[in-house]
């Protein structure tokens, strides 16, 4: 017999129910007295009451599936739905998931049969392909963030940040962390989630910098695109125990000095990764080597072999990490492996004066535009940004409406009265143009 999953989450209830153990030789379903029995085991007398803890608004209330198709019937179906979509909109979205130009060979190379898997081989050793790719990979990263070691890429952002407050809590022994106001909103909600069960303590007043403070966390640029100068903080923290976190824009420390942090870690979307709808992302995250033993999910080391030819393997990771989970120092044991790839194949490509030519443009063609703005008579919020800024209208709705019926994604609505605008290396000067005619 086989057992809801949320029926096996205590001791208990898997006590109570060992006699419907799964026989792998019978795949029949349960029967309704099968169903009555294992109900009536764990003092329960319906299904419905035994997932009443989903809110109904989650739950699928059955299917409405249309009628079958054939092969080709459907492929002429998804084409037709495939022109729904608008495709020729000039794009200024950004938040931490921008259009960004992509080097065809990024999809031909990544797309190989050999990478064709989102994590590491739990075998890795075999798969020495992959994991001089990763190595490469954390190199680059290390290169370019100015940290000693770098791990094999983290989920996204949002949990790169969590991780990183936790391993300074880990590190310091402390349950308070500091941050910023000005982080990306989903970050932040991310950083709850993990800090209550972690018993941490969340604030955004920076005020509050102390010695019982385990961390502090900034974003520059910022959700809102604005640089900050990291030292002046670092001066604020008197307390040499508590550490530094920094998430930056990966492709911003190709032209800005890396700031002077313990832990830094960011989203790699930037680097050779479509928008896709949302996902799947990744993220990187690297660290000073005093701490890299306390650095969550996976590292790839080079070694040599017992023929002394060059070998790389997994290291600095301990058995809890995969096995007993309860003394783990992490939630993550494996990796965007595939996503990081993209990332590495993007650097390979353009090397380091395509990735300055490629950022630069980006915060000419933002500054280009802000400007442009102003001089129509707006207001922008910061003028020390990156390729992001704030644009201060009279409506938002009515203002990116007006651009949207004019095929131009104009930004991402932040209140009454402002918007985030990001402009990259994508947007021509046609529709810079294009933008600030229509802004009204």
């Amino acid at each position: 017999m086989q057992i809801p999953a949320i029926c096996w989450n205590t001791l208990t209830i898997r006590k109570k129910l060992s006699k419907y153990r799964l026989n792998m030789s019978n795949f029949t379903a349960h029967t309704e007295q099968e169903r009555q029995e294992m109900l009536s085991q764990i003092g329960l007398s319906s299904v419905k009451e035994l997932y009443k803890d989903i809110p109904d608004a989650v739950r699928i209330h059955g299917l409405s599936l249309p009628d079958e198709l054939s092969e080709q019937e459907l492929t002429k179906e998804i084409k037709k739905l495939a022109e729904a979509n608008k495709i020729d909109y000039a794009c200024f979205l950004g938040a931490g998931a921008a259009k960004r130009f992509i080097p065809a060979a990024v999809t031909q190379v990544s797309s190989r049969f050999e990478f064709n898997t989102a994590y590491t081989p739990y075998q890795a050793e075999i798969s020495q392909g992959t994991l001089q790719a990763i190595y490469e990979y954390q190199s680059i990263i290390c290169n370019l963030t100015g940290m000693d070691v770098s791990n094999a890429s983290m989920y996204d952002a949002a949990t790169a940040c969590a991780e990183a407050i936790l391993m300074a809590a880990r590190i310091t022994g402390r349950k308070k962390a500091l941050v910023c106001k000005r982080i990306n909103p989903q970050y932040r909600q991310v950083i709850n989630t993990y800090a209550e069960a972690a018993d941490i303590e969340i604030s955004d007043d920076l005020s509050q910098i102390g010695n019982d403070i385990a961390c502090v966390l900034l974003q520059t640029p910022d959700y809102y695109g604005a640089i900050h100068d990291v030292d002046i903080v670092k001066e604020k923290i008197a307390d040499e125990k508590t550490m530094l976190i920094c998430c930056c824009d990966i492709l911003s420390l190709s032209v800005l000095v890396p700031p002077k942090c313990d832990i830094m870690v960011g989203n790699l979307q930037p680097a050779g990764n479509n928008i896709s709808f949302g996902g799947p992302y990744a993220a990187y995250f690297a660290c000073l080597d005093k701490y890299k033993r306390q650095m969550p999910g996976r590292v790839v080391g080079r070694t040599v072999d017992k023929d002394g030819n060059q070998a790389f393997c997994l290291t600095l990771q301990t058995r809890e990490q995969h096995i007993r989970r309860e003394k783990a120092t992490s939630n993550i044991c494996s990796n965007q492996s595939l996503v990081a790839l993209q990332s590495l194949i993007y650097f390979t490509l353009l090397g380091e004066s395509g990735i300055k030519q490629i950022t630069l443009k980006s915060v000419d063609n933002a500054h280009k535009l802000a400007k442009k703005l102003v001089d129509k008579g707006f207001e922008i919020q910061s003028k020390n940004f990156f390729n992001e800024f704030v644009l201060k209208v009279k409506n938002a709705d009515a203002f990116l409406e007006n651009l949207k019926e004019n095929k131009i994604l104009g930004g991402i609505k932040l209140d009454e009265n402002r918007i985030l605008v990001c402009a990259t290396e994508m947007n021509s000067d046609e529709e810079i143009e294009n933008y600030v005619y229509f802004a009204v």
